[in-house]
């Protein structure tokens, strides 16, 4: 099998973005404390607890909203900006690779929130969707997946499939040259809010001019939906590295624009 490098780099991505998100980071901030504190006990205990406060902090509603509320910017669309699109692009989010029921593998639940929200939208507008996602474990492209969610469970038809691409910056380039080849310069970008600054960076970039339509907000009144919504949960957690993920990511994609 020859050497895929843009597979590897993905991967490796991958690997590293694993190793500084929570809940590893903290982990691993608290394990080097310990080991520290055999031989200096005060300085071993101070990172420690850093990693304990690291690790309340991205679990606590208050913080997590902090972080979201900085990323979470593009307001709801509406009806005149909807009229401006030519089409409607839904990024890809991940797919649950063991779904027996659905006979294999099908999109995860981040990709349906996405997915749910563009068969509105398409349902209003009646303008034609592209989905973009590829296939890094090599097998179904996360694209063909979204197709057939969309076209078998909303019964909403997919007009471009793009599935080559292992990132954000790639589901750009890549979504950009079959709208170019069939004059489309305006789109409604529907993907998560807190992954909205990034996608629509890179969309322009990629020559394109974005509507954000952003659906699924973790941020924001109620957002944590448990019973004692002040305190850390597993909801609030999930948030927080939803939050981390993204502000790494805009950061890597301002490095290397």
């Amino acid at each position: 099998m020859a050497f895929d490098s843009a597979l590897a780099l993905f991967w490796l991505k991958k690997a590293v973005s694993i190793m500084v998100q929570p809940p590893l980071a903290p982990l691993l901030v608290i394990a080097a404390g310990l080991l520290l504190a055999a031989r200096s006990r005060r300085a071993g205990l101070r990172l420690a607890w850093l990693g304990v406060a690291a690790t309340l902090l991205l679990s606590t509603p208050a913080s997590v909203g902090w972080l979201l509320n900085r990323l979470e910017t593009a307001p709801v669309v509406d009806a005149a900006a909807m009229r401006q699109a030519q089409a409607i692009v839904v990024l890809g989010a991940g797919k649950r690779r063991n779904a027996p029921e659905y006979g294999g593998e099908t999109v995860n639940r981040l990709a349906l929130e996405r997915l749910r929200y563009a068969a509105r939208l398409a349902r209003t507008t009646g303008l034609p969707v592209l989905v973009s996602g590829g296939a890094p474990t090599g097998d179904i492209p996360e694209a063909e997946l979204m197709q057939a969610t969309l076209e078998e469970d909303f019964r909403v038809p997919v007009r471009w499939v793009e599935k080559a691409s292992l990132d954000t910056q790639q589901n750009a380039r890549f979504s950009a040259l079959p709208l170019r080849a069939a004059g489309v310069s305006r789109i409604l970008l529907v993907t998560h809010a807190a992954h909205m600054p990034r996608a629509q960076a890179a969309f322009e970039d990629a020559g394109l001019q974005v509507i954000p339509a952003p659906t699924a907000w973790l941020g924001g009144t109620g957002a944590g939906d448990q019973a004692l919504g002040e305190l850390p949960g597993p909801t609030t957690a999930y948030a927080g590295w939803y939050a981390v993920h993204e502000w790494l990511g805009l950061l890597a994609y301002r490095l290397t624009r």
